[in-house]
């Protein structure tokens, strides 16, 4: 095998320079461990932006993957498959209790690969809505947005992203969609009064994450969401839920909603659905919104969306994150992780820490500096993590992490910041 030097020299040599990782090359992993070429070990405190809920390479996950792969792998839409109709029960059956659905229409579901394709369906089905049954007027829909957000990379989503110089490269990718107003991330009376500004029967939705993630883990104050829900009812808006990070265990609830006890109209869920070792991501709402009134043979589609390999891994990633409860783990884990993190913040670290925050297992330290020196020498003792918006640093490990291997990566993240 080519060694860690020469794979990463041909990354740049063959690939576009879209990313800046971390300098390491990963060739094998199990459950919270990855390894390189050379043999070096790493805890890995990414999870492949919070994909890998389950650990790496789960042994049930991965049996799935390949007792469906010796019988079916993609049928395409054109026909049905025997998997995907399976993963479409189960996925309703667990989101039943957390979807809004004031009008006993039933929940209903739609398939596709990535999370940026949930957020693009998620959008889709919002206008729909709204010019078929809100009867807003042909070509007027409004859709809001948080400023700081991040929920893809497509031309429409980094069109209203307030990222200036990655989400929209200072213009280079314009121009972008319209209809999009964006917020203050947290500010419910603002987005009343931007409601009512751009006129509520205009208006078909609210999308939102209920931490930001990429934003820097950026928490919204205790009865934010609750606020929003309000609103959203108030004025008939759909509250979509982008729950792709957040989602499945990750922040000690099921879903993050949960915390405030929130039922959004609309989950927009990926990553940790595809169990690690496959991308699986879907949009659930309510029959109301989806159902064939909205949406017809035809309007929407994927190729790869429902494909029987996808949905067998996915049925089984929602039994373990059940079956093993992942959530309340991630609950308790991350009180631990967080309180250690704490612990060194309070001591005399090498650069100031402004801030530990997170919920369960998403958490993040804000540096008073830039944190990629850190994210590096992290790295050079065994912990993989990444900086996010230049100060920030991102500890999401698998939820399946032991408090023995939380108390090493904290001894290893005091002597990177303390010595």
């Amino acid at each position: 095998m080519p060694s860690s030097k020469e794979l990463i020299e041909m990354d740049t040599t063959y690939g576009a320079h879209n990313y800046h990782p971390i300098p390491v090359v990963i060739s094998k992993a199990e459950g919270v461990w990855v390894y390189d070429p050379e043999g070096r070990k790493y805890l890995d405190c990414l999870s492949a932006y919070s994909s890998h809920n389950t650990g790496h390479r789960h042994p049930e996950i991965i049996k799935a993957l390949k007792e469906q792969a010796d019988r079916v792998t993609l049928t395409s839409r054109a026909f049905c498959n025997d998997k995907m109709g399976p993963f479409l029960k189960k996925l309703c059956e667990v989101m039943k209790p957390y979807v809004n659905d004031l009008k006993k229409s039933g929940i209903m579901a739609l398939p596709m690969n990535t999370g940026a394709e949930a957020v693009e369906t998620g959008l889709k089905v919002a206008r729909a809505w709204g010019y078929i049954k809100k009867k807003v007027p042909k070509g007027e829909a409004k859709i809001i947005v948080c400023r700081n957000n991040f929920h893809g990379r497509t031309i429409t989503i980094v069109g209203f992203s307030t990222d200036i110089s990655h989400g929209r490269y200072f213009g280079n990718f314009g121009p972008f969609t319209p209809g999009f107003t964006a917020v203050t991330y947290g500010d419910a009376e603002e987005l009343e009064n931007t409601v009512l500004e751009l006129g509520p029967e205009k208006v078909v939705a609210f999308l939102v994450e209920p931490i930001q993630g990429e934003a820097g883990v950026i928490v919204p104050k205790e009865g934010y969401l609750k606020k929003v829900r309000e609103i959203c009812s108030k004025y008939n808006i759909l509250m979509i839920a982008d729950e792709i990070q957040t989602g499945l265990g990750r922040t000690g609830k099921l879903f993050a909603c949960e915390h405030e006890n929130v039922k959004p109209d609309m989950f927009l869920l990926g990553k940790a659905l595809g169990g690690g070792v496959y991308p699986v991501s879907a949009v659930v709402t309510t029959t109301d919104i989806i159902g064939p009134e909205v949406i017809t043979p035809g309007v929407h589609g994927s190729t790869f969306g429902g494909n029987p390999l996808g949905s067998a891994v996915a049925i089984k990633s929602l039994e373990v994150i059940i079956d093993e409860k992942l959530a309340e783990r991630a609950a308790e884990m991350g009180e631990y992780f967080m309180n250690g993190l704490k612990k060194i913040a309070a001591k005399k670290t090498k650069i100031p820490f402004v801030d530990v925050r997170g919920k369960g297992l998403l958490i993040a330290i804000e540096l008073d500096g830039e944190a990629r020196p850190y994210t590096e020498a992290l790295k050079e003792k065994g912990i993989l993590a990444k900086e996010t918006h230049a100060t920030t640093i991102r500890f999401a490990p698998p939820l399946v992490i032991t408090k023995e291997e939380i108390d090493w990566a904290l001894k290893i993240i005091e002597e990177v910041f303390v010595g």
